[in-house]
C-alpha cells in the first residue's frame, strides 16, 4: 500500500512540474451533444464535435444575385402569351397599363412602410391570382435593375410555373423538406431579372411544411436580394394556408373577381386577414366599359381587359 502511495505523490508532483496545455473552450453554437443509445452510453460516432451539414442555406454565405445567376437553376421559359398582358398584342393595352398602375401604388405605400414581401392571395379558387402575381412580377422587371422573385406558396395546387412555361420542380416543397438549398430551387431565365421558385414535388402535409420555419428563413435570406419578393398562395377562406403564409409577409394584396366572387365572401376575406397588412385589393377581369368607374370593396382596385380569350383560359387557377 505504502508502493501505491509513494506512486501517486510522485505522479502528482510529476502534474505539478509539468501542468498540461490549456484546452480551448468548446465552440457552443456547433457543438451537437452526443444521443444516449438504449444502454446509457453515448454513441461515439456522434460525440465528435462539428457543424452539420445540411442542404438548407443557413450556413452558407450572405447571397448575392450574380451568385444566383451563376450558380443557380438556368430555365429555358417559354412565356404563355394568353397568361400575359405584356407579351400579346391581343389583349388590351390597358391591361398593362393597369399593371403599372398597381406597381405604382406599391410603391407609394412603400414609401411610408416597409414592403418588400407581398402576398398574393384570394377568397376562392379561379379568381386569378396567378395571373395577378405573374403580371405585377413583369411590371416590376420592366423598370431599369429591378429585381423580383416570385414564389409559389400554393403547395395544394401549384401553377405558378404554367403561365413562364417552366419547369415545377425542384421547387418550394423540396426546399421545405430540407433536401434541397436555395440556389438549386431558385430558377432564373436567360435575360432579365425575374426569378422564381416553383411549387416543387406534390405533398400531403402543406401546412405543416408552411409552418416549420424554413419558409421564414428562406425569405430572410433572399429578401435583401431582391427589390420585391411575390408569393402566390391558394384562397385565404377554404383553408389556413394563406393565413400561415401571410403572417410571413409584409403586406397582402386580395384578388377579387368581378361579376363573379360575392361582396359578402370578399367582405369574409378581409376578415379573415384583419391583423395583417392588407394593402389592397384588386378587382380582377373588370369588362372594359366599367374598367374606369369606381368599384372599391377595400383600399383600391384595379381592372384590366381581359381580351379575346386568353385570361379566361387562366382562370382555371
Amino acid at each position: 500500500m505504502s508502493r501505491i502511495h509513494e506512486a501517486l505523490k510522485k505522479a502528482e508532483q510529476e502534474r505539478a512540474a509539468n501542468p498540461p496545455a490549456e484546452v480551448p473552450a468548446p465552440i457552443h453554437e456547433t457543438a451537437v451533444s452526443a444521443p444516449v443509445l438504449e444502454s446509457g452510453a453515448p454513441s461515439i460516432a456522434t460525440a465528435t464535435i462539428s457543424r452539420p451539414v445540411s442542404a438548407s442555406a443557413e450556413t452558407q454565405e450572405y447571397l448575392r444575385f450574380d451568385d444566383l445567376r451563376a450558380r443557380g437553376v438556368r430555365a429555358q421559359w417559354h412565356l404563355d402569351p394568353n397568361s400575359n398582358v405584356f407579351f400579346n398584342a391581343g389583349l388590351s393595352a390597358h391591361g398593362a397599363e393597369q399593371f403599372r398602375t398597381l406597381r405604382s401604388r406599391l410603391y407609394q405605400i412603400r414609401n411610408s412602410q416597409t414592403l418588400r414581401t407581398l402576398l398574393v392571395t384570394s377568397s376562392l379558387p379561379a379568381e386569378g391570382k396567378t395571373f395577378v402575381t405573374t403580371n405585377l412580377a413583369q411590371a416590376i422587371v420592366r423598370q431599369p435593375d429591378r429585381r423580383v422573385l416570385m414564389i409559389d406558396a400554393d403547395l395544394r395546387c401549384p401553377r405558378l410555373h404554367v403561365p413562364l412555361g417552366a419547369p415545377s420542380s425542384p421547387g418550394l416543397t423540396d426546399y421545405l423538406l430540407g433536401e434541397t438549398n436555395e440556389m438549386q430551387v431558385i430558377q432564373t431565365a436567360q435575360e432579365g431579372n425575374l426569378c422564381l421558385i416553383p411549387g416543387g414535388k406534390q405533398v400531403t402535409n402543406p401546412s405543416e411544411l408552411l409552418s416549420n420555419g424554413r419558409l421564414k428563413s428562406l425569405l430572410d435570406r433572399v429578401t435583401p436580394v431582391f427589390d420585391w419578393v411575390i408569393l402566390d398562395s391558394p384562397p385565404c377562406l377554404p383553408i389556413a394556408d394563406a393565413s400561415i403564409l401571410a403572417d410571413l409577409c409584409e403586406g397582402v394584396l386580395l384578388v377579387v373577381r368581378a361579376a363573379s366572387t360575392p361582396s359578402e365572401v370578399a367582405k369574409k376575406a378581409c376578415q379573415e386577414l384583419q391583423g395583417r397588412n392588407l394593402v389592397g385589393v384588386v378587382l380582377n377581369a373588370l369588362d372594359e366599359d366599367h374598367t374606369h368607374g369606381s368599384y372599391y370593396y377595400q383600399g383600391y382596385s384595379y381592372g384590366y381587359q381581359s381580351g379575346a380569350q386568353g385570361e379566361n383560359q387562366e382562370q382555371g387557377r
